[in-house]
Order: C-alpha cells, then structure tokens, then sequence
C-alpha cells in the first residue's frame, strides 16, 4: 500500500511538472512580444509624443490671449489664470551717435565723446585715414583703457580708417559706414545722429533723452528746401571728382568741363549737413529695399557738397518719410549770408545766442576755446577730463563707476529742448515746412 502511494505521489509530482512545463514557452514568448512593443513604441512613438506634448503646453503663453476662438482646454486656462499684467509704459529712447575728425583732431574728439557719453547710448568714432596713425593708434588705446567703456561695450571705433574729402560724397559714405555699424552693433537705439570733432553738446544727454521720450521715434530732424537758389549753379549742375574715391592720400575735389541739368526723376533738396535720424529712414537708406537710396547715392557722386543733399533729397522724395520730417538740424551755427563753405567759429561772446537757441548742439569750436570751459561748467557741470555727471554716475569719484543707466536726472536743458520741440513739432509749423 505505501508502494502504491509513493507511485502515486511521484506520477502526481511529474504530472505538475508537466503542466508548469507547458506554461513556460507561452509565458516566454508572451515576455519577448512585450519587450518588443515596449522598445518599438519608444523608438518610434515617444518621441514624437514628447514634442506634441510640449507643443501644446508651448501654446499657453502665447496663444491664449490671443485667439479670437480658443479651444476647450483654453477657455480653462483662461478662467484659471489671473489676468495679463498691463502693457508696460515707453522706454527711454537710446541715440546712437557718430563722432568723426581728421588730422589733428584727436583731443577734440575725446573732449566731445566723454562730454556727450551715456551708458544707453550707442557711439561710432572715426579719425579719417589724413590722420596719422600714432594718433587712430592713440585713440583705440584710450577707448580700450578707459574702464566705464571697457564695462559697457558702446563706443565702437573705426580701425581700418576711411578717406574723407570735405565736399565729397566720401563724407556720404562714411556717414553711411557709420550707420551700419550701429545697426549691426545695436538693435536698440531709437536716432541716429551725425556730430564733427568741432561740434559740442549744450545740454546733458539725461536732459535730451528725458525730453526725447515724450516724442514720436519716427521723427527725423533734417533741415532741408527744394529751394537750391544760387546752389542750383555752383553745385547741382556742375560735375566734379571725389579724389577720395580712388586714392590713398588727400586731394580735393576738381571740377570737369561738361554740365548737368537738373533731373526729372526726382526733385533735389538742399540743407544741413547735420541731422538727427530715426532708426526707420536709417534701416532704410542702408537696407535699400526701394532703389532710390542707391540711385541717389550714385547720382550725389558728382555732387559738390553732397552731405548738406543726399538725405534730404531721399527723405523728401518717400512719402512715408517725409511727413516725418521736422525742418532743424538740432544745431546752433553761425553762418554769413549767404552763407560760405565753413561757418564762423564759435567763441565766448556768441555763448548768450547759443543757450537762446535752445538748440541741444553748437558748432564748430576751435580746440580749447573757452566757451567749451564755459559750456563746461555752466550747462553741463562738468569737470575737466571728466564725463558729463547724470543718473547713472556712480562710484566714490563722480562717474568713476556705473549706476543705474535708467535713472535720470534731468536739468535745465530739458526746458529748453522741450521749448524748442514745442515749435518745431507741437505746432501747425511741423507740417507747414515739410519737404517745401
């Protein structure tokens, strides 16, 4: 009996071990198809889940206020979320600035960079290739030494120099070299303006850009007339030369036998060699997705004088520009009249004309004169060598260091700026001078 027994137990042992025996293969095969799909889905599905998935939670910020017609899952997001915060109020406009001389300038255009500096600006400076290079060399090592430039990164010079022939076009083109480079530099800057190693600011920059930011940006401040008078003559018809065009040193411009009448084309307008430009009509003329600019710019080749007609003949002739335009140059100048080819030098007895003008720039200065000491310590309470105080300055020194570049501290020039604005823009004057 216990012989029986045993065979039983041991037939039911086997028998067991032949029921798991078969469940064994399918439980394999069944793990194998498994792991399959597993790593199939991940290779070939995951992925793209993941991106479709960050697609739709990337539309949150941009897209549900914004669609007229939102989704389910928006409309959620809409009632759950507080609130857009109100749009923030206009910035400080920026300027960005060119500064250029010749030889012998150096000084000049170091004393004008420092007076005009301010962090939220952009400045270009330029010795043309006359200048010796002991001096371009002088003026990179100080701009590289002087540590609030080092800090901000703003004061761009051109090192490979330009030929520069006063009357030229070369002064067109270095203008527009200029601009090029600002807009490639910055993407933040609001007027472009054009200054000479003579020229000097009568205001601080806290006082221009305070003043400025109750204004249009699209304003571009060009003296200019179609009226060319004895201009019409002795520089729109006859041809002449830029040697500096082709050649490695010096000339000036000279004359050939045949004349020009004047084009039909276009209509020509004269004026300010100094102008203050916006960032739009800039991006414009360098850009060149109209033709004018170009045409123009070849046709001022043989222009005499062609920086006081280039601009103001492009602007004039694009009707989106020139109802932007407002006839002053931003400069208090003394000409003769009619007026020559250089304007007077500016000295201490013309300094009550200068601050009457409410103009924010004067030129031109001879080096060291002493209405630069005047301008100095009564508009600009500046201290030798030293930058223009604002907002910004901090550091145990004044402007030793740099604070906060959006502080301001406007003075007495904003008064005078806003007075001249209210004349030339926020009058029936503005549009009665257009393009004229």
């Amino acid at each position: 009996m216990s012989k029986n027994l045993e065979r039983s137990m041991t037939g039911l042992k086997l028998g067991n071990w032949n029921m798991e025996k078969k469940w064994v293969f399918p439980v394999v095969v069944g793990t194998l198809v498994c792991a399959f799909l597993f790593f199939t889905f991940l290779n070939m599905g995951l992925f793209t889940s993941l991106h479709a998935i960050h697609s739709i939670f990337s539309v949150f910020p941009t897209r549900v206020f914004n669609q007229t017609d939102p989704i389910f899952f928006e409309k959620k997001v809409l009632w759950s979320s507080p609130p857009p915060p109100p749009p923030p109020g206009p910035s400080l406009p920026r300027l960005a600035y060119l500064v250029s001389g010749s030889k012998g300038d150096l000084d000049k255009l170091w004393r004008t960079l420092r007076a005009l500096y301010h962090p939220l600006n952009q400045y270009v400076v330029h010795l043309d290739l006359e200048s010796p290079v002991e001096e371009r060399a002088e003026l990179a090592s100080r701009i590289e030494k002087d540590p609030v430039f080092a800090k901000v990164g703003n004061v761009h010079m051109i090192k490979k120099a330009n030929m520069v022939t006063y009357r030229g076009p070369t002064m067109v083109s270095n203008t527009l070299h200029a601009c090029a480079i600002l807009l490639k530099r910055s993407k933040e800057w609001d007027w472009f303006i054009n200054l000479s190693a003579s020229d000097y600011p009568l205001m601080t920059q806290d006082d221009m850009l305070f003043t400025l930011s109750r204004f249009d940006r699209n304003l571009n401040f060009v003296d200019h007339t179609s009226r060319l008078g004895w201009k019409e003559n002795q520089r729109a018809k006859p041809l002449m030369m830029d040697p500096g065009l082709y050649g490695s040193r010096k000339a000036d411009i000279f004359w050939v036998t045949e004349k020009r009448e004047l084009p039909t084309a276009f209509k020509l307008f004269t004026g300010s060699a100094w102008m203050v430009l916006s960032r739009p009509f800039v991006e414009f003329c360098i850009w060149g997705w109209d033709n004018l600019p170009r045409t123009l710019l070849m046709y001022y080749t043989n222009f005499v004088s062609s920086p006081e007609g280039y601009f103001q003949t492009v602007i004039c002739n694009v009707p989106e520009y020139a109802k932007t335009t407002v006839n002053h140059d931003m400069h208090y100048i003394a000409w003769d009249n009619p007026p020559k080819q250089h304007p007077h030098s500016l000295n201490i007895n013309d300094t009550g004309r200068m601050l009457s003008s409410d103009a924010p720039f004067a030129r031109k200065f001879k080096q060291d004169d002493p209405a630069l000491d005047w301008i100095d310590r009564e508009l600009l309470n500046r201290t030798s060598g030293s930058f223009t105080p604002g907002g910004w300055c901090a550091g145990n020194t004044s402007c030793s260091e740099v604070g906060d570049p959006n502080h301001l501290n406007p003075g007495p020039g904003a008064s005078r700026l806003a007075r001249l604005l209210s004349i030339i823009v926020a009058s029936p004057r503005f549009t009665q001078t257009q393009c004229k």
